[in-house]
This record gives structure tokens, sequence and C-alpha cells, in this order.
């Protein structure tokens, strides 16, 4: 086993071996993102999925070549996409621009080491490397603060600042806000912002790292006065007109760079 890594070969600070067994159900790519990571992979062709997990959005490209450290997240990929490669962001075992492009999604905030995971994208990418990550300066402004600041606090801990990213990837950096639909498939936590009722779902929030930094009577707890706002109206009373709202601008971004 490599140092830094679980059993399960997860490399960053979740391990994916103890909560990644339902992730496939809940965090299926939403047909929208995926258009906005197409656009910003533009012509490429062959492609880097950094981190790649179940395979979420690699659709977006028509050549991917996913890496995924962890085991778990490796068995759940589907067949019709590549077998993952066993490796980490910090350490690729591909040539100096061997793609033409490198992508990574909800994944830089769990490397050991953001910078060198992204300066090691910069290096195997010819062309565009894209971010998608959330914005750790708004991730406070989600309602969900208001039942589970322990939980959005860790995401804002973990993620690495878009100054960061930007700076770890050089040339010339665009940062384009990523609109959640009402309805969308991918169950991260803003993914619910009109349905709350969906994070009473212990699977649900399983299939969202953050939480797992939370133990569980602090869970238990969050859980608990959401289920209660929610039952006697004061959720609704506070934040029902998100329910109507067709999309939500949150913390989520596209970061993307291209070589100057």
């Amino acid at each position: 086993m490599t140092s830094g890594r679980t059993s399960d070969g997860s490399a960053g600070d979740a391990d994916y071996g103890a909560i990644g067994g339902g992730y496939a159900d809940f965090r299926r790519p939403d047909p929208r993102i995926a258009q906005v990571i197409a656009r910003a992979l533009g012509e490429a062709r062959t492609v880097v999925n950094v981190g790649a997990g179940a395979g979420s959005y690699e659709a977006a490209a028509p050549e991917v070549t996913p890496v995924e450290p962890s085991a778990s997240m490796r068995a759940q990929r589907p067949a019709h996409l590549a077998p993952a490669i066993d490796a980490v962001a910090e350490d690729l075992p591909f040539a100096d621009g061997a793609f033409d492009a490198a992508m990574t999604t909800f994944s830089v905030h769990q490397w050991s080491d953001v910078t060198a995971g992204l300066r090691e994208m910069r290096r195997v990418a010819r062309g565009p490397v894209t971010v998608l990550t959330c914005d750790p300066a708004r991730v406070r402004d989600f309602w969900l603060y208001a039942y589970a600041p322990g939980v959005l606090d860790t995401e804002a801990r973990r993620y690495p600042s878009v100054a960061t990213i930007a700076a770890a990837l050089g040339g010339e950096v665009s940062v384009e806000p990523v609109p959640i639909p009402v309805d969308c498939t991918d169950g991260f936590n803003e993914a619910y912002y009109a349905r709350p009722e969906r994070l009473l779902d212990p699977a649900a929030r399983q299939a969202c790292s953050a939480w797992s930094f939370v133990d569980a009577a602090t869970a238990d707890a969050y859980t608990d006065h959401l289920r209660r706002d929610l039952a006697d109206g004061t959720w609704d009373a506070r934040y029902g007109s998100l329910r109507e709202q067709p999309s939500y601008e949150g913390s989520l971004v596209l970061v993307r760079a291209v070589p100057a």
C-alpha cells in the first residue's frame, strides 16, 4: 500500500472503502452540468479524468482515460466505461502532453497535495484543464449551514480556493459559476436546495463525503433539527420559495485553464 493511502487505496482525507459503497446510486452525472464540462473541454478528443470515481461526466469527451485510487469506486464503474487506472493525482503515470485535455470533478478537495495534483494535470494535458469544484468562500451561504454547520465548515475547509487552483494551473484561467438544476441527479449537498427531505436519507448523506467528518450523534442532531423544521413548516417558511426556483447558483464553479 502506497504511503498515505488506505487499504481501499483512497488517497485523500476520506476513505471511500468505508463511505463509497452507494456512491453511484446517488451521484449520477447531471446532463446539464455535463454540457458545461463538455463546452469547457472544447474540441479535445483524448482526456484524462483524475479522481474519476464511478465515472461521472466521462461522456463529456470522446476518449477518456480515468484515474481513480479507490478500489471501491473503481468497482462501481459501469461496464461501458473504461476501467480506471489505479493512481493518484500527485503522480500521474503518463508522459508530458499525453492528452488533449484533463478534467476532474468533485475531487480536488480530497487530494493530499492539491497543488501537486493540479500541476500534474497541467503537465499531461496539451490543452484545457477543467476543474469542477466548489468555491469555499460561498459554501456557507447555503441554507444547510443553519442545520449542519459542522458539515459545511468541513466543506469550506477542504475545498481549495479558486485562487489556489488558478495559481497551480497557470496560463489563462476562467471561472464559470455552474447553475444547479432543481432536479439535479448528482446528489451533492446543494443539489438538494429545493428537496431538503432527501437529506434525511442516510445513504444520500453518505454520498456527500463531508458528512463523514462529523460523528454519528452530531449528524443525528443535525438531521433531527431539519426533520422537525420540515414537519412544522419552519423550513418552508424560511426557504420554501426555493422549491419553485428552476436552478440555484451556489458554490459550484468550473475552473478552466489553457496554456498561455
